[in-house]
């Protein structure tokens, strides 16, 4: 099955039909579902939130999760792409994690002197701030206000609030944007007015 062949059937049909090659270890089938997906599963992994010099390495463990477990794919349950894109969601979730992990030991830690003076975080009055950004994000219009706190709040991905709002990512990225500088000015002016 050549790529030319992506016109004449529904894409969906071929990274079925290919899952269902890899799944009986033919390589060749393999190699072209990883050119055919690699560019979109990449995006997946970034809208995780990967660093970008990471998502080789994501994408090289999904592969080989995508390969072992090919004869798992069921074609009723998800399309062969939302398969696979879960499997490079999870993945890079799971390296995200590793990554967050400490890697100093703990006596070199307890060996750092403690800051005598406090940090801003510390100074900080939350108690006093948060009516304020309460207030600001009450102002917002609905779709808005939706929009942040599936995104910060519940951490949805830009991808799929992509999708949930029917715009591209990159309204998305942009709508949040503007949003946040509206919330933060909001809230500039109210401390400044008290």
């Amino acid at each position: 099955m050549a790529g030319s062949n992506l016109p004449s059937q529904a894409p969906s049909e071929i990274l079925r039909e290919l899952l269902a090659r890899v799944s009986t270890g033919e390589t060749r089938a393999f190699a072209e579902l990883h050119t055919l997906t690699r560019g979109r599963l990449g995006r997946t992994a970034l809208a995780v939130g990967a660093a970008p010099h990471d998502v080789d390495d994501i994408l090289q463990d999904s592969f080989l999760k995508i390969w072992r477990n090919a004869a798992r794919f069921d074609s009723g349950r998800a399309p062969a792409m939302a398969w696979m894109s879960a499997i490079v969601r999870n993945t890079a979730i799971d390296h995200l994690r590793t990554r967050r992990q400490p890697s100093v030991e703990l006596e070199k830690a307890l060996a750092v002197a403690a800051d005598a003076a406090p940090s801003p975080t510390e100074e900080f009055d939350f108690a006093g701030a948060e009516p304020v950004a309460r207030g600001a994000l009450a102002r917002l219009p609905e779709d808005r206000r939706r929009l942040v706190a599936l995104a910060y709040l519940e951490g949805e991905s830009r991808a799929s609030l992509s999708r949930r709002f029917g715009v591209p990512v990159g309204t998305i990225k942009t709508w949040l944007h503007r949003t946040i500088l509206v919330v933060r000015k909001d809230c500039l002016a109210t401390m400044a007015a008290a």
